[in-house]
């Protein structure tokens, strides 16, 4: 079989902003959307077009689920061998659309599928990626070395380090311009029913080649628990101890009508399953009340939760770091202290 090889593309500051528009069974996921929000920001910081890309089976419903929520144009490939996610497929969709239109930014959700698509196609096109990005944003970039000034260049933000450090990354050379964005960190735009889009179709043919696996059959389990979707948040941290303390946890996020979660520290303990956790490889919440306990508030946490409304800690250590972030702090013993909580939330209810 004779491959097909790639060029690297080259810098077109015109190009588009592009969202990949990762879809399940003819469903979009909240990731496409949020991003379709950041990039509405970079491409009128850069002067052009905001673009989706849209590719599966009797999927054409979703364009004008991508127009409302800010595309201007979708370009659209339909084929039944594109209707169950596979890896080489996608990719060679991907690639000859980039080859085509030569957008100077790609943007992926950093799900399962983004994080296995984007990769390969950076490979192919041999350019630059960065993953799990928390922030994009447009700025110029001079050269250390030569001083030569580049305008307008994707910076591409995401902790490194073990979350110690905050790095930006650049990529002026060799384009698209590429990043994957964790859930959760971009705010979602607001829907606008009016909203139309230039639909452009494309075909791209799928050889037997490019479907390397048949899959028969497909199961997909569900979250317990939407965390993205809830204003108030108790969670727990190894400061809680056991997974029997988790009882307490639950206790007060019932009494306040919450739900419970966790840090990663808890998770990896065995406290809590680990679609409860927040942080920089769980969710990132926006609740409008957030109550961390037991939680010491490092930076792989508070990541995930600094931009919460009102934040309540409760912990033992008066020097713990989550009272930095916190509104409001309590210094105790979360056994004696949750317990007198949802007593006063139930006597003045």
């Amino acid at each position: 079989m004779k491959k097909r090889k790639y060029k690297m593309i080259e810098v077109n500051r015109q190009g588009e902003v592009w969202v990949f528009a990762e879809q399940y069974e003819g469903s979009l996921g909240e990731v496409p959307l949020e991003l379709l929000g950041r990039g509405r920001l970079l491409a009128d910081k850069l002067g052009v077009k905001l673009s989706a890309v849209l590719a599966g089976n009797k999927v054409d419903t979703l364009v004008d689920e991508l127009a409302a929520f800010g595309a201007e144009k979708i370009y659209h490939v339909e084929n039944t061998d594109l209707a169950h996610y596979q890896t080489i497929s996608y990719t060679k969709v991907l690639c000859q659309l980039i080859e085509k239109h030569k957008p100077q930014i790609v943007l992926f959700g950093a799900t399962a599928i983004g994080r296995d698509l984007a990769p390969r196609i950076a490979s192919k096109m041999r350019c630059g990626l960065t993953a799990d990005c928390t922030d994009l944003q447009i700025e110029d970039f001079t050269e250390p070395r030569t001083k030569e000034v580049h305008s307008n260049l994707l910076q591409q933000i995401r902790p490194a380090f073990g979350g110690n450090i905050i790095a930006t990354i650049i990529n002026y050379d060799r384009w698209p311009q590429m990043a994957t964005v964790r859930e959760g960190v971009m705010p979602m735009p607001e829907r606008n029913e009016n909203a139309k889009a230039e639909v452009v179709k494309e075909t791209v043919s799928i050889s037997p080649e490019d479907l390397a696996i048949k899959i028969l059959e497909q199961h997909r389990e569900a979250k317990k628990v939407n965390l993205k979707a809830s204003r108030i948040i108790v969670a727990g941290g190894a400061g809680v101890g056991s997974k029997e303390g988790f009882k307490h946890i639950w206790d007060l996020a019932n009494a306040l009508g919450g739900v419970p979660a966790a840090s990663r520290a808890a998770v990896d303990l065995g406290f809590i399953d680990h679609d409860y956790q927040v942080g920089q490889t769980g969710t990132t919440v926006r609740p409008a009340l957030y109550i961390a306990v037991g939680i010491s508030g490092a930076i792989q946490h508070t990541a995930g939760m600094s931009d919460s409304a009102k934040v309540v800690a409760i912990n033992c250590d008066p020097d713990a770091p989550i009272f930095g972030v916190a509104n409001f702090g309590i210094v105790g013993d979360y056994t004696q202290v949750i317990p007198k909580l949802i007593k006063a939330i139930r006597e003045k209810a």
